[in-house]
């Protein structure tokens, strides 16, 4: 499958080898359908295997805590732009994918008895979050998804970037064009294609995302028709390891070592979460990274510091984060630990139903990429894993169902293969200077005419080519939501809007491409709507 010019055909093929797309693809496989997975990397390569702290769910088996408590704590996180149906409807599937995962070979941390073992993560309001391998949860979810697939004998596509869906003359989806690591094409023939290709993060200098997460799955929806929408609230997870001045992924320190007992010290080695909200280091994430920033501005230091010298165990309870101290020069039994925000989580993507169908018949999305109205304006934390469990398997299950009643195929028109791109340090610049943690109308603006400056029109010939196209029209379309939001609310912070604005409360910015490829607002959609 890697010629020159090859084709091959499926029913379902599945873009991207996370936690979302793995589950629906041996999902789809256990229905029947012909599965192909294609990912730009390694089968194991994305976000997933990153992720520390774990699976936020609610199994049942605890006392004084329940569904409607984890709903509670989501949608006051999401500081009002969740969507309530679609958080109650996912987070009440949770344990089904749990246990699905785990017989798919997952094993997380138990206690004595057996049960597993829970911690509390920031805007929690009891001890739900399952976890694995301590700290290494994400790792111990692909390990065993991956394992799963090869075993099943799902077709693995590596080292293939998606470029474009390919549509029929009535606009829905035909298949896959995709360029291999040479730069050679290859098309993949299929009436459903599903993005699972992760989020953004790589918009920005520092973040904790691997070098995968480029924006491709939104970019390839927008171009295929669909539309995204709260794009502008990226999360920045407060507590990511400072070791210095860098760029690229940073290693990330969990929020269940604040939710164990660390607490964050300024450059003077004073507590100051406590006069910030009150559940102090426990306040969701948008709070917490936006109050050391503050902090940062105030004190003119580079860092913060998060003293987790009380927790007993630290090594063994999270062997991943105590490693990342140790090779950084520095011991977290006997020091605090530097940290700093990084850009962490997209909350917006392509717009979907409640089944992973987006506007574009055929084309679906699950996990980050995708915007279930489940995050709002802010993610709870470990919710992502969870949402990336449920929304595969009824991507799959959609799919299953909806090809089942597609007519006959139509003649396939083959899409513009030109992009707009501007150099990836240019936008990265740009991002992380006005579009980070505190935004202004003129700074916005700014790094939009900077990028535009910086871009021409050409054909992808290459996987950096199709990311750097990706990330030229994801930063183009943050800087458009984000210039047209207003006001400040979760992880969207303006510093000339610093309030709230009632007249946003329910509203989230859809942006849709014009006649010339370049992002606009279509409108303000009612939260729900989808």
């Amino acid at each position: 499958m890697t010629a020159s010019g090859w084709s091959a055909e499926a029913d379902l093929v599945v873009v991207g080898s996370g936690v979302a797309g793995l589950t629906a693809a041996l999902e789809a496989a256990e229905l029947g359908l012909r599965v192909v997975v294609v990912t730009k990397d390694a089968a194991d390569s994305g976000s997933t295997r990153w992720a520390q702290g774990g699976v936020a769910v609610v199994l049942g088996d605890l006392p004084g805590d329940s569904v409607d408590a984890h709903v509670a704590d989501t949608l006051t996180a999401g500081a009002g732009l969740c969507d309530p149906a679609a958080v109650a409807s996912i987070l009440a599937d949770g344990p089904a994918a749990v246990a699905a995962l785990r017989a798919r070979g997952a094993t997380f941390d138990a206690d004595a008895t057996g049960r597993p073992e829970r911690t509390r993560e920031g805007g929690h309001s009891a001890f739900r979050v399952v976890h694995a391998g301590g700290d290494a949860t994400g790792a111990e979810i692909e390990r065993a998804l991956v394992a799963t697939s090869v075993g099943a004998g799902l077709p693995l596509l590596t080292g293939h970037v998606a470029v474009d869906a390919l549509r029929d003359e009535r606009g829905a989806v035909a298949g896959l064009a995709v360029l291999d690591d040479h730069g050679r094409p290859g098309v993949l023939r299929a009436p459903a294609v599903l993005l699972a290709s992760g989020g953004y993060g790589q918009l920005y200098a520092s973040t904790t995302n691997p070098e995968t997460s480029t924006g491709d799955g939104i970019a390839l929806a927008l171009r295929a028709g669909a539309s995204a929408a709260d794009l502008e609230f990226v999360q920045f997870h407060p507590t990511v390891l400072y070791d210095g001045p860098a760029t690229g992924r940073r290693p990330l320190v969990t929020e269940a070592v604040r939710g164990e007992g660390a607490v964050l010290l300024d450059r003077a080695g004073r507590r100051f979460m406590t006069d910030v909200h009150p559940l102090a280091e426990l306040a969701p994430r948008d709070v917490v990274a936006a109050a050391i920033t503050r902090k940062l501005a105030e004190t003119g230091a580079e860092c913060v510091y998060l003293d987790a010298r009380g927790l007993d165990g630290f090594a063994t309870r999270f062997p991943t984060v105590h490693a990342a101290c140790r090779a950084a020069g520095i011991d977290p039994t006997r020091e605090p630990i530097p940290v700093t925000p990084a850009a962490h989580y997209a909350c917006g993507g392509v717009v979907t139903d409640l089944a992973g169908r987006t506007a574009v018949p055929g084309l679906y999305a699950a996990g980050e990429v995708a915007r279930t109205g489940l995050h709002g304006a802010n993610r709870l934390a470990s919710n992502s894993l969870l949402e990336g469990l449920v929304m595969g398997t009824r991507a799959a299950r959609a799919v299953a169902a909806d090809l089942a009643q597609l007519p006959p195929p139509a003649p396939v028109v083959a899409p513009s293969p030109a992009m707009r791109t501007a150099p990836r340090s240019v936008v990265q610049r740009a991002m992380s200077n006005a579009a980070g943690i505190g935004r202004d109308a003129a700074g916005l603006a700014a790094a939009s005419d900077a990028i535009e400056a910086a871009t021409e029109l050409g054909v992808p010939l290459d996987r950096a080519g199709v990311e750097d196209a990706a990330l030229t029209l994801l930063a183009q379309a943050v800087l458009a939501a984000a210039g047209t939001r207003t006001e400040s609310r979760g992880s969207h912070i303006r510093t000339d809007f610093p309030e709230r604005d009632d007249v946003w409360q329910a509203h989230s910015i859809e942006i849709v491409l014009n006649d010339a490829d370049q992002p606009v607002v279509r409108q303000e959609s009612a939260v729900g709507a989808a």
